[in-house]
Formats: C-alpha cells, structure tokens, sequence
C-alpha cells in the first residue's frame, strides 16, 4: 500500500484571489492560484513555452468555460485543473492534487 504524503504549503488566507503564488517544494517551483468557489490549483511555476519560471504571474481566466492561466510572457493558456496548453495540447503542465485542511493548504504527493 502506497503512503500519500501532505505536504502543508501556507495558510488559505495567506493567498489573494485569482493572484498567483509560488512555492518551492523539494526543489520544484510550483504556482498556487485560489479561485473562490472553485478552490486552490497547483501547476509548475515553469513554462515550457517561454523557458523562464513565470506562471505564478500569469492570469487567471477561462476559456470557453475552462480554468485557465495565461503565461505573462508569450500569453499561452494552460488549463489549471488538467495543465494541458489550450494552443497546442502536446504542451502540459505538471498539476498538483491540493487539499484545504483546517485553513491550510496541503499538497498531496
């Protein structure tokens, strides 16, 4: 049986609304996003696309009902829910399960 483990990233209240954050966990830069009613999303911090670990100041919006982050540099959009490149879906994203337990949130690996 496999152990999952949680790792606590910040307090929920220690995220703005639909403003990036970043994280570094065990070397790996991840990018927070809180949208209410919907909930915290985890991505990597680094586009594929533009080389650089920006994603954490993309915008959150949506396409065609999608939840989505525009990358601040070349404006590609990457689902936050499956990290799939909305323009060209041989890009993805590495996505992360998020758990909100008592005010905290936790990364599941």
């Amino acid at each position: 049986m496999d152990v999952i483990d949680k790792i606590k990233i910040c307090g929920l209240e220690q995220l703005t609304p639909y403003q990036g954050r970043a994280a570094l966990i065990d070397g790996e830069q991840i990018a927070l996003f809180y949208v209410p009613n919907q909930g915290v999303f985890a991505v990597q911090n680094w586009d594929p696309i533009g080389q650089a670990y920006v994603l954490c100041r993309g915008i959150v919006g949506d396409i065609a009902g999608e939840l989505c982050v525009a990358s601040p540099l070349y404006k590609q959009h990457f689902s936050l829910v499956t990290g799939v490149c909305m323009e060209d879906a041989d890009v993805r994203l590495n996505v992360y399960s998020v758990k909100i337990e008592q005010g905290s949130v936790c990364i599941t690996c």
